[in-house]
């Protein structure tokens, strides 16, 4: 699945992006909220998602990289946003989202980042429907892709495996047509690409491009 980075679109045209990764095949829609806090950068609100919303009828794929978790998933919840993940080092008490989340009849993820080591987030599994594992520092897209991501992921997809769950591992961070098959042969399933894709001269061919190496 691939999954088009609006942090990559041009901010005046979100709307049109959306539009354009529907068209050329994409799978959801990534959304990547930053508050200026948990991260530098200061990106989406709700009110982007609510209006996406009309752009298109892909799932939103809403990644919280914020402080406060909690507050912000209950503002996206009722922006309509179809999937939440949220990051396991903002907050002590993550099973309280799961279930808000989940009782929302919404998908929730748990995210980790590059130096936050695996086994953090091993006792989520059963709680999430997916694992969003960053392959480079959060908070700026176009970063050099981090290589130890892939022993992150295979580690997550056995854990996953020897439990008989069903929790796809998302990764987000420098996928190119250059990382995904070592990413794929780890074991993630969900492929984030912002810069690959709108930073290419030809959006939805570079889109359609990854896309075939995922499957």
């Amino acid at each position: 699945m691939i999954a088009p980075s609006l942090l990559s679109a041009e901010f005046s045209a979100l709307g049109e992006a959306a539009s354009l990764a529907e068209r050329g095949g994409a799978d959801l829609i990534h959304v990547d909220v930053m508050d200026g806090h948990f991260v530098p950068p200061i990106t989406f609100g709700s009110a982007v998602v609510k209006s996406l919303k009309k752009s298109t009828a892909l799932p939103l794929d809403v990644h919280l990289m914020v402080s406060n978790p909690w507050q912000q998933a209950e503002q996206f919840l009722e922006a309509g946003a179809d999937m939440i993940s949220f990051h396991i080092e903002a907050t002590p008490h993550p099973y309280v989202i799961y279930q808000r989340v989940r009782k929302a009849g919404r998908r929730v993820g748990i995210s980790l980042n590059p130096m936050t080591p695996a086994e953090a987030i091993r006792d989520s599994l059963p709680y999430v429907d997916f694992v969003l594992v960053m392959s480079v520092s959060p908070g700026y897209g176009g970063q050099p892709f981090i290589p130890e991501t892939l022993v992150k992921i295979e580690t997550i997809r056995k854990w996953v495996e020897e439990r008989g769950l069903t929790v796809p591992i998302e990764v987000d961070g420098g996928v190119t047509t250059k990382t995904i098959p070592s990413l794929k042969e780890a074991g993630a399933e969900i492929f984030v690409a912002g810069s690959a894709i709108f930073g290419a001269p030809d959006p939805m061919e570079a889109l359609k491009t990854l896309k075939e190496l995922t499957l």
